[in-house]
Parts: C-alpha cells; sequence; structure tokens
C-alpha cells in the first residue's frame, strides 16, 4: 500500500508540472509578467485584455482546453494565421526561449482563472 501510494504521488507531482511550463508557481508568474509586458502587450494589452491590433488572451476562446499550452508555444515560435478574430495573422515573437514562453503562459493562465476563465 505505501508503495502505490509514493507511486501516485510520484505521478501526481509529475503531472502538476506538465502542460503549465517549468514557471507556474509565483516566482514564473512574476517573470512571465515582466515578459509579457515587454513582449506582448504592445498587441495583446497591459493586462492580456487585447487591443486595437490584437486579441485578448484573457478570453474564455484562449482557455487551456481550446488552447493548450502548446499552441501558445507555436504561435510565439512559428506564428500563426488569424483565426477567431480580425486582426491579421501574428508574426513570430524573437528572442523568446521556451522557459520564457512557460512564464508568459502561468502569467496568461493566471490571468484567466483570476477573470473565472478555464
Amino acid at each position: 500500500m505505501r508503495r502505490t501510494l509514493t507511486l501516485v504521488t510520484a505521478v501526481v507531482v509529475l503531472a502538476s508540472g506538465c502542460g503549465a511550463g517549468g514557471g507556474d508557481d509565483a516566482a514564473g508568474v512574476q517573470r512571465g509578467e515582466q515578459l509579457f509586458a515587454a513582449n506582448c502587450a504592445v498587441c495583446h494589452g497591459p493586462e492580456g485584455q487585447g487591443t486595437t491590433v490584437g486579441p485578448p488572451l484573457v478570453h474564455e476562446i484562449y482557455e487551456p482546453g481550446h488552447h493548450p499550452d502548446d499552441a501558445f508555444h507555436r504561435a510565439v515560435t512559428d506564428g500563426t494565421p488569424a483565426h477567431h478574430w480580425n486582426f491579421g495573422d501574428m508574426p513570430p515573437v524573437a528572442g523568446l526561449d521556451s522557459d520564457e514562453v512557460d512564464d508568459i503562459i502561468a502569467w496568461v493562465r493566471q490571468q484567466q482563472r483570476d477573470a473565472g476563465i478555464g
């Protein structure tokens, strides 16, 4: 029984880190906020609420079940064609590594949770 409990605990701990990236902690969320401000806010707004040139990320369309974290990674790395909104294609965002994108995602997900999304 103890061995099974240890195995289950290990699986839960490992799974809790999956999908949210390395930044799903308070420090990661704080770094994500700073990285979002420097790299994303010009189009998506300072709080992720969108602007006249980019869509809101704090919106139910971008909740994890519809746009998982990997979709954000691909959008940053490769850009993405216009969909859902009429803002045009999103170009890739240069200069961000995977851990930094994880931190940005952690901040966006926190904003979404605070807004009752996801």
